[in-house]
């Protein structure tokens, strides 16, 4: 289908950034003209005078707010219709001046280290400045990491390069796998990232085999680049780390978003407590499907057939309205704004960028999100999750000064997470087919399992290999794979077999190649199962404080905003709830079954 033939109330509204492609041109050229080539040395070695330092914030806020929505505007029109190469121009240009800008400025953080700890405490304690407090402690306890104005702009400019592992490894990927033709039901297809995980679903025994030993061939093939591309973003990683003088590439990852490490640790030590219960779902999974022999490519198979809920969009979107009314009427009238508003983009069209995502920028009047809707169980379930990123974004924007709004990747996933297991849990509640309670209680075990032991195991990975390298250990394609291996073997039991090809999955892994980052979506879900459990068992008082959270954007560290809603990640506590759930959620299934 292309795009005009889609109904204008299924498609976002642009327009609500800048009305046409003229009013962003000519938006650009004024930022460009004003801030391209200007100035910044009004402001060099003056910084400890404090007039001179608030309008230094103030300059570069007003800066980054236009030049972000300058993006936005880009990047949505560029997804609309990828193949529309002016958009992806647009996205290019408004990128390179934000680098080119920002990299003059790269002497602000170096001059506010050096200043003496008695003037950034002043700073910090000055009502002047309370929109900006908490960047100037984390400035002032970052003193150790921070290099001289020089090395920091060389730093800056060279981001493009160090960055371009990524690049190279998204190229192999995309441009160069070379999938071949599979048969999924019964029919010679062309394999892809996509239908590779429909043949694991929906496959038969021999198809799934098939699919599973072609696609793992295809990056067989590729594995020396890839694991020089990978050992490449390591080396990047141990090379920052030193010259930023951290103890481990790790600590240097949990410092740049102000978590205390201690969250990583509790992780990894309560999922390794939790293996059991995850060996048990294993080994379940093979007496309920019926196979004598339970590969790797046949986890993925649902335990439940033909139970799934398929509903049209506005079906849909009003089913989950009514899965989230514990989160009260405020938040589903800000839905049903969403919805009537045009912050959503809804159909698949041809061109448009794939998969789903909320974004949303400070200057925008609301957040915007991608969909490519199809009646299908996942898909309501991803409008759910979309939606919670969205109203994240929108309270924090409501309620945060523009230096504060912004909320770390760290907080990302969780709001959207709690949206998916309330309404997973409005379902099971309210559904009298044994058969659907059965399918979404195997759902969730398969959520959490994805999202925190899977994410774990990928979590423990990234850890021992950069220790690994730190220790001027090389990082050869038999070291990563015969690592990943047996975390493989840890994670999942005897109730399995542990093909050969997956000691190669850890190649396939794009999020490796931005470090220390997978371990959030484990963390994500992990916190949203004890706020929902909150929600749900104190109700008003739960939701209240669930909203300090939503509101609170970045304005301190996140692990202190994530404790507003009544979650503490440097105790055990959530960590050991997570897994209860899990447990639980397994005897309940169980129990269905008999």
């Amino acid at each position: 289908m292309e795009r005009t033939e889609i109904a204008e109330n299924l498609k976002w509204k642009t327009s609500d950034v800048f009305p046409t492609d003229e009013a962003w041109e000519e938006e650009f050229k004024a930022v460009e003209k004003e801030y391209g080539g200007y100035d910044f040395s009004v402001f060099d070695q003056k910084l400890a005078d404090k007039q001179t330092l608030l309008d230094c914030f103030k300059l570069t806020d007003t800066i980054a707010r236009r030049m972000e929505k300058l993006f936005l505007y880009a990047h949505l029109r560029h997804d609309e219709d990828v193949r529309v190469s002016k958009n992806a121009a647009a996205m290019a240009r408004i990128s390179a001046l934000y680098s080119k800008v920002f990299a003059e400025l790269a002497f602000v953080e170096p001059q506010l280290t050096a200043l003496p700890e008695e003037t950034l405490q002043a700073f910090i304690a000055d009502p002047d400045f309370k929109d900006y407090d908490y960047r100037l402690r984390k400035i002032a306890a970052g003193k150790a990491h921070v290099l001289s104005a020089a090395e920091e702009k060389l730093l800056t400019l060279g981001s493009d390069v160090m960055g371009g592992f990524r690049d190279v490894f998204m190229m192999l990927d995309n441009a160069n796998l070379n999938l071949p033709k599979a048969t999924l039901h019964g029919e010679e297809v062309q394999m892809s990232h996509g239908t590779y995980g429909v043949a694991l679903r929906s496959g038969s025994a021999e198809e799934r085999k098939e699919w599973f030993e072609k696609y793992y061939a295809s990056y067989i093939r590729l594995i020396d680049a890839i694991t020089q591309a990978y050992y490449g973003n390591v080396k990047k990683d141990v090379f920052y780390k030193t010259v930023r003088k951290y103890e481990s590439c790790m600590a240097m990852a949990m410092d740049g978003e102000d978590v205390d490490p201690k969250v990583y640790e509790n992780l990894i030590e309560a999922t390794h407590a939790a293996l059991p219960i995850m060996h048990e779902y294993i080994s379940l999974r093979k007496k309920v499907v019926g196979l004598e022999e339970q590969h790797m490519y046949d986890i993925y198979m649902p335990l439940v057939e033909n139970a799934e809920i398929q509903l049209p969009f506005d079906e849909a979107y009003e089913l989950v309205i009514k899965g989230l009314a514990p989160l009260g009427e405020d938040y589903q009238n800000l839905l049903r704004k969403g919805k009537a508003d045009g912050w959503i983009d809804v159909c698949e069209n041809e061109g448009k960028r794939s998969g789903a995502y909320s974004s949303g920028v400070y200057e925008s009047p609301h957040p915007y999100v991608l969909l490519n809707y199809q009646p299908t169980m996942n898909d309501i379930f991803t409008v759910a999750h979309e939606m919670g990123h969205a109203l994240h974004t929108y309270k924090s924007n409501e309620r945060q000064p523009y230096s504060k709004a912004d909320y770390t990747i760290f907080l990302a996933e969780i709001a959207s997470t709690v949206n998916e297991v309330l309404l997973l849990k409005y379902l099971y509640n309210t559904s009298t087919d044994k058969n659907l309670k059965k399918y979404l209680l195997n759902y969730y075990m398969d959520m959490i399992r994805g999202t925190m032991f899977r994410q774990t195991q990928f979590a423990e990975f990234e850890q021992i290999a950069h220790a690994k390298a730190e220790a001027g250990e090389a990082l050869t394609k038999e070291t990563l794979c015969d690592l990943y291996y047996g975390l493989n073997q840890k994670y999942y039991g005897e109730g399995i077999i542990h093909d050969k090809e997956i000691a190669y999955e850890w190649a396939r892994i794009p999020h490796f190649y931005n470090s220390f980052y997978v371990y959030k979506y484990a963390t994500g879900i992990t916190s949203a199962i004890s706020i929902v459990k909150r929600i749900l068992t104190e109700g008003e008082s739960a939701v209240r404080d669930y909203f300090e959270f939503l509101s609170s954007g970045g304005c301190e560290d996140p692990v202190s905003i994530l404790k507003k809603a009544g979650v503490d990640l440097t105790t055990s506590a959530p960590f050991e709830a997570a897994t209860r759930e899990f447990e639980e959620t397994l005897n309940e299934f169980k129990s269905l079954l008999d």
